[in-house]
């Protein structure tokens, strides 16, 4: 709608047309006009909202809502004693005076309208002053919830946004209606997917109507974000993660545990490339385009479903951990691969008798420690007492320098929001009042402690233990190609997207850590899913292809019944020439063992296995095994 030449009462005749028009065939308009007519009252956030907005339209204090809904008929000139048709007007007319318009610069009624609505208005052109049909492109997401995460969605721009573009030095010129990125690719990626507007000349008449349009400028489209993502491979990821939460729910394994939210990444362990990254639960980046209803809403943010737990959740590892612990010991001596070490079940930090001393996980189920065991014997039984011995023979900072090598604790640089974890060390329990001790260090080896990390930092780190103990940096962007077809180079891509979220460059250096260690390291990986008596050979016993793994449940509480425990999965395969690594991770979800069919129908997929051939061992251990 542009401002014509033309009276309230024209004016208000062709609101009130097109409005009905609108109306009649279920299209919706712009309406923020705070009063209601059944019942009549406001709709305010509290009562100093009300009062100031009195006093900006010079309303008295003690008007009523109806009081105020007839000042304001009055104040448009709205001849009509038709409540409804009142309200449809003063929609509009208020619109006016909030947004604004001008002659050159139209004011967005309504989008999305139907065909039929369009045909009756273009029908009523001369009735309608200074109305406008225009037909423009809109985003559409054609996969629904697939990858919704990684996109992200758009919003119409607010007063922040235009505040924060400004403050980064963007000069680009948006209208009051324009939708932008708000999260996720959308978001940052904005600069490069938006384009560039045209220009469109409209010729009216005295009276407001259109008589003729034409192109003076035209539009340059966005750039394309190609993403590393397997689109085929992120649906598999995305439905097993929910299957896999709907089992451990209903107690499928042969417990049942709370389980309600989750994550897996899926990488390329050689170039570092994300093939899926899913988090569940999951929404429809669609609805918010134009505005999601308020139940939507609600439902959403319960949920926290807008929520990319992969890049921005915060979690104790657990015994997915244990690969650093193994190959900091491997590499600065502090044990052999053929050493053993024997676990009598509880690991002595104090001689205080009234110090409760940690001990196994199989220990506190059972009784008795898991005997002498060397690095591989104790990955496939992920032995707590082994890593508790390890970790203080190798001291907390040494620890802490293979878990950073490792890129834990601290942001991959992915093209996303992501944060940054903590990396239990002396300085964080200092930060928090307490004194780092052996018994801090015993935990801290086992992927406990104020250890917590995101599941993509999880993903980089099994990817480097995968290829060999080589740096990584993960992507999610494969490239950008302008509109013309050229590409934006991998030098101004870098720098745009560490501007953009605040990150520096990842410059590592290779510690060119010993194969042998490395190779230790696997082996024990690949008992824990090919071995008897590793916790996920019930899983992948019958899988086609060798793996590595390793399962992960970290307790969040001291309760040893409590239910609130992160189960952890992570693999790569093929075990002789590592393509892939996995890492899936479920809150609530009991056990790491649990997670592992994930895992195994990813795997399944990629490699185009059969999946109706997929063995499920319901005799799986229900119990919590703690620290596993």
């Amino acid at each position: 709608m542009y401002k014509a030449k033309t009276d309230d009462e024209q004016l208000n005749s062709s609101i009130s047309l097109m409005t009905s028009i609108l109306e009649n065939n279920g299209n919706s308009y712009v309406d923020t006009f705070p009063i209601s007519i059944e019942p009549f009252e406001y709709h305010f956030g509290s009562e100093e909202e009300l009062a100031e907005w009195k006093e900006k339209y010079e309303i008295p204090t003690t008007a009523s809502a109806e009081e105020a809904f007839y000042l304001f008929r009055d104040k448009y000139n709205i001849n009509s004693e038709d409540v409804k048709e009142i309200r449809r007007i003063l929609a509009i007319r208020y619109a006016i005076s909030t947004i604004g318009y001008s002659t050159t610069k139209s004011m967005e009624i309504s989008d999305e309208i139907s065909r039929n609505a369009a045909v009756q208005l273009q029908e009523n052109s001369q009735n309608l002053t200074g109305i406008n049909i225009v037909v423009e492109p809109i985003r559409v997401y054609h996969t629904g919830t697939l990858a919704s995460h990684i996109i992200g969605y758009m919003g119409r721009i607010s007063a922040e946004d235009e505040k924060k573009f400004e403050e980064e030095g963007d000069d680009y010129e948006y209208a009051p209606d324009d939708k932008i990125g708000k999260t996720g690719i959308e978001s940052v990626f904005e600069k490069y997917l938006r384009g560039t507007d045209g220009t469109k000349q409209i010729d009216m008449s005295v009276d407001g109507t259109v008589t003729g349009e034409y192109t003076s400028q035209e539009a340059i489209g966005g750039a394309n974000v190609v993403l590393t993502i397997d689109a085929n491979l992120q649906r598999i990821a995305e439905d097993a993660l929910e299957r896999n939460i709907m089992k451990i729910r209903e107690g499928g394994f042969g417990q049942a545990f709370p389980a309600e939210t989750g994550s897996v990444v899926v990488t390329n362990v050689q170039t570092g490339e994300i093939l899926a990254m899913a988090s569940y639960p999951d929404y429809e980046p669609e609805l918010f385009y134009n505005g999601i209803s308020k139940t939507k809403l609600d439902e959403y943010n319960s949920a926290k479903a807008t929520y990319n737990r992969a890049a921005q959740g915060q979690y104790p590892p657990g015994s997915i951990f244990k690969m650093v612990t193994a190959i900091a010991g491997l590499d600065s001596g502090a044990i052999s691969a053929e050493e053993t070490i024997n676990d009598n079940g509880k690991y002595i930090v104090s001689d205080d008798p009234e110090y409760n001393n940690p001990a196994c996980w199989y220990f506190n189920d059972y009784g008795v420690g898991h005997g002498r065991l060397n690095i591989e014997g104790a990955l496939m039984k992920s032995c707590n007492y082994f890593f508790f011995e390890v970790g203080n023979r190798v001291g907390i900072d040494n620890l802490d320098v293979y878990a950073d090598y490792f890129g834990l604790g601290k942001k991959t640089g992915i093209e996303i929001p992501e944060s940054q974890g903590t990396l239990a060390s002396r300085e964080v329990a200092k930060s928090r009042g307490e004194v780092w001790s052996k018994a801090y260090t015993a935990s801290a080896s086992i992927g406990q402690s104020y250890n917590a990390f995101t599941p993509i930092q999880m993903a980089k780190y099994i990817s480097m233990v995968a290829n060999g103990g080589h740096p990584l940096d993960l992507s999610i962007v494969k490239n950008v190609i302008n509109s013309n077809g050229s590409q934006v180079s991998d030098n101004e891509l870098n720098s745009y997207v560490n501007k953009t979220l605040g990150t520096e460059p990842l410059n590592m250096e290779d510690r060119n850590i010993n194969p042998e260690i490395i190779e230790t390291v696997h082996r024990g990986m690949k008992s824990v899913a090919e071995e008897e008596g590793g916790t996920a050979y019930n899983i992948f016993r019958d899988f086609e292809i060798e793996i590595g793994g390793k399962t992960g449940s970290a307790e969040l509480s001291n309760n040893k019944d409590s239910k609130d425990v992160i189960a952890w999965f992570a693999g790569f395969a093929p075990y002789e020439n590592p393509e892939i690594a996995i890492v899936v991770m479920v809150e609530k979800g009991g056990h790491g063992n649990y997670t592992a069919e994930v895992v195994r129908e990813i795997m399944a997929e990629y490699f185009g296995m059969n999946m109706e051939q997929v063995y499920e061992d319901m005799s799986a251990v229900s119990e919590v095994e703690a620290f596993r």
